[in-house]
């Protein structure tokens, strides 16, 4: 079983983000994924930055893979999403269907992310006729979906991709055209000031009575509980799991990074570091909330 970084979701400043995928370097992750998913107007590093810090980390013998936006919207989002493709030397993760038809359109493979809507296996079928190779699961998509699924594939004869689950961190929950930041900041999007540089995890929001609840990420909520797979390594194994998604965070990401190593090759199941995923046994994603 592998182990991949997934794309960053929060903003931070240019060298602050060079000096996280420069000690990335040495951690034992087999691919990595780069690019702003979340907000075009976060341009601390731009494509032509990406694609650079895409061949120094290629060098180390990783796979890298280059992310497209979450929601594009305008034509420089557009046009920015053509130049990462034109340049073709590194796999696509396509997180919306305007990614998966340009990939399509030039015969690119592409890694299907979790912000795109497959619930189906003839869904899946399609994407994988247009050049799917890796399949993110949306994170509401626990272990049961996911078997029937890949199940129902397998019994009209079809190939299976390969598997990637976010294993931890934050899970992206929604998207929006609003930006939720500016909005709770009473700034108007368009002079947001760059306000989610202050937020290196997020814009932490509580519920009236003060209990921690969702993380506020630009035009991206997030749940407060940091996700952990790790416990569930063996029912990970037995679904065909053949990545674990790691979600980078501000602090600590080498300890993770490693306790997930050190879990992959383990017999035994490592203990738990984050909190439940209610989405993964099919229950609420926030431990404590009643069903539906």
């Amino acid at each position: 079983m592998k182990l991949s970084l997934g794309p960053p979701q929060y903003f931070w400043p240019r060298e602050r983000t060079l000096a996280f995928y420069r000690e990335a370097a040495d951690w034992p992750v087999d691919s990595v994924y780069l690019g702003e998913t979340v907000c075009s107007k976060r341009r601390e590093l731009g494509t032509r930055d990406w694609i650079s810090l895409a061949f120094e980390l290629a060098s180390t013998g990783k796979e890298i893979v280059l992310s497209s936006l979450a929601l594009v919207e305008a034509e420089s989002e557009l046009n920015a999403l053509n130049r990462m493709l034109d340049h073709g030397g590194f796999l696509i993760e396509a997180n919306d269907l305007t990614a998966v038809q340009l990939c399509r359109e030039r015969r690119l493979p592409f890694v299907a992310g979790p912000s795109l809507n497959l619930y189906n296996h003839r869904a899946l079928a399609m994407l994988m006729d247009d050049g799917l190779r890796r399949w993110v699961p949306g994170v509401e998509q626990g272990q049961a979906l996911i078997a029937e699924l890949l199940d129902a594939r397998r019994a009209e004869g079809g190939a299976i991709p390969e598997l990637e689950v976010i294993a931890w961190g934050r899970l992206p929950l929604a998207y929006s055209a609003r930006c939720f930041t500016a909005r709770a900041l009473d700034v108007a999007k368009d002079a947001c000031g760059f306000r989610c540089i202050e937020h290196p995890d997020g814009l932490p929001l509580a519920t009236r009575e003060g209990e921690p609840f969702l993380r506020i990420n630009g035009i991206q909520v997030q749940g407060e509980e940091v996700t952990d797979l790790g416990p569930e390594l063996p029912a990970l194994r037995a679904l065909g799991v053949d990545l674990l998604r790691l979600y980078p965070q501000a602090e600590g990401m080498r300890e993770v990074v490693e306790h997930f190593d050190l879990a992959r090759r383990s017999p035994q199941p490592p203990p738990r570091r984050g909190a439940v995923n209610g989405y993964w046994h099919g229950q609420p994603g926030k431990p404590g909330l009643p069903p539906g």
